[in-house]
């Protein structure tokens, strides 16, 4: 399922961060008194009256400078609105209408896309500064007061914001299976790629940050329909140098978002690093199926356990996402490339399976039989029912006495004994933990 996005764009320090954070209900984006602190695009889930979209903080535009900094952030936020659906242009109130803020209306005008002007810092809405009826001069629709800071007016922004997605937003209507292939630059994701296919449909080069857009190529393997996402390669920021490939995270990041597997390709040589445990993390957190694709493998002296000691590696390098099964390839050699697709149908499955109320509830008594929830001060955690609300990943919602009885420990106690007992390999599945006679958001 893909999300609309939403892209906040404007000036530096006109209180985009502010906003953003707002909106998310966390301190996502760093908020500083300083021109240019978000230097990169920020992107978080946001939901207004169940409609759920995708949130992306941009640096701040600003046209005429030459500065390396703020020019980047130009030419991020030019991403983010030609990615997104609808676009937040945020103005400062108390400096009024600027040059610049004429030159970005300027470029959001040829997007083409609903555009809503926020006017922030009004901190009073009942007696606008008289300069504020000039942002009507910027020609892209009325504009919008608000605080940011006291989050005034934020329920017709979200209002205008909802009413604005596209018809087609938020939909399940492709019944193909959606498959990012993601990893550092120059690990064979687009020879991957490639390999399936059976045809040179992307452009492979030894040269990391060849890909620079994501590339979708749809492609039947088993009488399924999928289509494959090639996607930049993702490196640390110390190392991102060029323009263009800092832009390619942001796209690799949103491929996660709209998949429903990911396929995280790591070089055999170099190990799990830090890097690709990042990457991991960003589809774990997304709900996203997960195979950890070991290419290169080719390459690695062999003894009797070294496929089962990588393995152990690997699953010791990715705790927070143990439930995700590996792959050991080599593409140039064409050994096993298969056996990822194998995986991938696999572990759609699982993402789309549903558990029968009374078995699920079933294996919650047995489980709370064979290990006794927590209790604090006298208080035993009571768990009442259990039910399964949703797939894709699958989401279980369990009713209990009390949420801060609901440890931790002992949630993830209950999420290893569910995929015990009915699979789950590959996916994430979440938990939702109502007390008695709360009623479902």
């Amino acid at each position: 399922m893909s999300k609309p996005i939403v892209a906040v764009v404007g000036r530096p320090n006109v209180g985009k961060s502010t906003f953003f954070n707002r909106i998310v209900g966390r301190r996502v984006s760093i908020v500083e008194d300083t021109p240019g602190v978000t230097r990169d695009r920020i992107y978080a889930e946001a939901e207004w009256n169940g409609v759920h979209f995708a949130l992306i903080d941009t640096g701040g535009i600003e046209p005429d400078s030459e500065d390396v900094i703020l020019s980047q952030m130009r030419e991020q936020a030019q991403l983010a609105m030609d990615m997104a659906d609808v676009i937040l242009f945020i103005v400062d109130g108390k400096d009024g209408l600027t040059h610049a803020d004429n030159e970005v209306a300027s470029m959001l005008r040829r997007t083409g896309k609903k555009v809503v002007l926020l006017v922030n810092k009004i901190d009073n809405l009942g007696k606008l500064p008289v300069d504020f009826y000039d942002f009507y001069e910027l020609g892209i629709g009325e504009p919008i007061p608000i605080s940011a800071a006291n989050m005034l007016n934020f329920g017709d922004v979200l209002d205008e914001i909802v009413a604005s997605f596209p018809d087609d937003a938020d939909t399940d209507e492709d019944d193909d299976i959606k498959i990012a292939v993601i990893g550092k630059p120059n690990v064979g994701k687009s020879s991957l790629i490639n390999a399936l296919l059976n045809e040179n449909r992307v452009i492979v080069s030894n040269i990391a940050g060849t890909t620079r857009d994501s590339i979708d190529t749809p492609f039947e393997w088993g009488g399924d329909k999928y289509t494959l996402i090639d996607t930049a390669g993702i490196r640390r920021k110390s190392k991102v140098n060029e323009d263009i490939e800092r832009y390619s995270v942001i796209r690799a990041v949103a491929a996660i978002e709209r998949c429903d597997i990911a396929l995280l390709v790591i070089d055999a040589a170099e190990g799990i690093t830090e890097q690709d445990k990042k990457i991991a993390g960003v589809a774990h957190e997304a709900g996203k199926g997960i195979i950890v694709v070991v290419n290169k493998w080719d390459l690695i002296t062999k003894e009797t356990n070294t496929m089962r000691d990588y393995k152990r590696a690997i699953e010791s390098e990715l705790q927070f996402m143990s439930y995700a099964p590996s792959v050991f390839i080599s593409v140039q050699e064409r050994q096993r490339i298969f056996e990822v697709m194998k995986l991938a149908k696999y572990v759609a499955e699982k993402r789309a399976l549903r558990v029968p109320t009374g078995q699920l509830n079933s294996l919650i008594t047995d489980a709370t039989m064979m290990k006794q929830p927590p209790s604090d001060k006298g208080k035993r955690l009571k768990i009442y029912y259990a039910t399964q609300v949703g797939v894709k990943p699958p989401l279980f919602s369990f009713q209990i006495n009390s949420r801060e009885l609901m440890h931790f420990s002992y949630a993830r106690y209950l999420e290893n004994r569910i995929r015990e007992g009915f699979g789950f390999e590959g996916t994430s599945i979440k938990f939702v933990f109502r007390e008695k006679g709360e009623k479902e958001q």
